[in-house]
């Protein structure tokens, strides 16, 4: 997906341009073991779709973003940076957009305290726009932790129920993806249901942007994910198509005594095809068509076409080139 050509407001793509000097600009403090530490992440690239939420909303593609529209992505892409130290922590990757994750190249102690001050940068941008974003900013990250408690306290349990997964997504992904559009209306100073409606648009990205990257898990090749198929059945995280196919007549018993442990890689395929061979990712797929239909829903209240028209694009695009099942 080339979130820029979906999007298709040029203006936007050449303020995701700008962006991207101060992105690494914010963190660099001139000491150079923690400037190549703290930005590690942002030279190995990305599609910065949280700053892009957040440029988008505040201008429309109808003109130039504001230094104040750009901090506001800044904050929000630190903050989500931020996090990827830490999940890399306890996850133990060793692989993060294509380089050596920051815990396998600098040690988790450097990580986790790398992680910490982009947080810590994220939110003194934040401040610098004003009370209410340094707000949104604080509760965007009790979201965060609040899902990823919830992933945590709910690993490798076949008695996860949908309510927990949807905890965890809307807390780790989707609060974000929420609040990056928000905090783009807030810069813009957009009336209160414009900015309601585009951070709900925000949402439901995140939550089918996290359903589709579920079902990719089990159903695409080892190549296109970059790790196994199935990882998440392996670490314990049992996504809404595992869920589904825990509940399945014909498989549910036999894929719940596989799981509820660490997989090597011949259970992890073994559960990976039970899971398949379920309705679970048709489930999943009819979950997320949901979520864009109250997308799509909530752009009605947005008055500029273009950015209606760009934003329904863009979500439309995480669905098409899922598999047909």
């Amino acid at each position: 997906m080339n979130p820029f050509e979906r999007l298709d407001l040029p203006v936007v793509e050449s303020d995701l341009a700008r962006l991207e000097g101060l992105l690494a600009e914010s963190v660099i403090f001139g000491d150079d073991y923690l400037d190549q530490v703290t930005t590690h992440l942002i030279y190995a690239g990305g599609k910065r779709l949280r700053p892009l939420l957040a440029v988008a909303s505040a201008t429309g593609g109808a003109r130039a973003a504001s230094s104040n529209d750009l901090l506001g992505g800044v904050a929000l892409e630190l903050m989500h940076l931020a996090s990827l130290y830490h999940d890399d922590v306890m996850d133990e990757a060793e692989v993060r957009r294509n380089v050596d994750s920051v815990n396998a190249r600098y040690g988790n102690l450097i990580a986790i305290v790398a992680g910490d001050y982009l947080m810590a940068r994220s939110a003194a941008i934040a401040a610098d726009l004003g009370t209410d974003v340094a707000g949104l900013l604080a509760r965007t990250l009790a979201w965060l932790t609040r899902g990823q408690v919830s992933e945590v306290r709910t690993s490798f349990s076949v008695e996860r129920t949908e309510k927990d997964y949807y905890e965890a997504i809307e807390g780790k992904t989707a609060s974000l993806m929420s609040s990056s559009c928000r905090v783009g209306a807030m810069t813009a100073h957009l009336d209160a249901d414009q900015t309601e409606a585009l951070a709900e648009f925000g949402r439901c990205f995140g939550m089918i942007y996290q359903l589709r990257d579920d079902i990719l898990d089990l159903t695409a090749t080892n190549n296109q994910l970059g790790k196994p198929a199935g990882q998440d059945l392996a670490e314990g995280v049992y996504n809404l198509p595992t869920l589904f196919a825990l509940r399945d007549a014909r498989v549910g018993d036999e894929l719940r005594s596989v799981l509820g442990a660490a997989l090597d890689d011949e259970a992890r395929e073994r559960a990976r095809k039970l899971v398949v061979a379920t309705d679970g990712i048709g489930e999943t797929m009819l979950a997320a068509k949901s979520f864009m239909a109250q997308a799509h829903e909530s752009l009605a209240v947005v008055p500029h076409a273009p950015l209606r028209a760009g934003f329904g694009s863009l979500i439309e695009s995480l669905l098409e080139d899922l598999p047909a099942y």
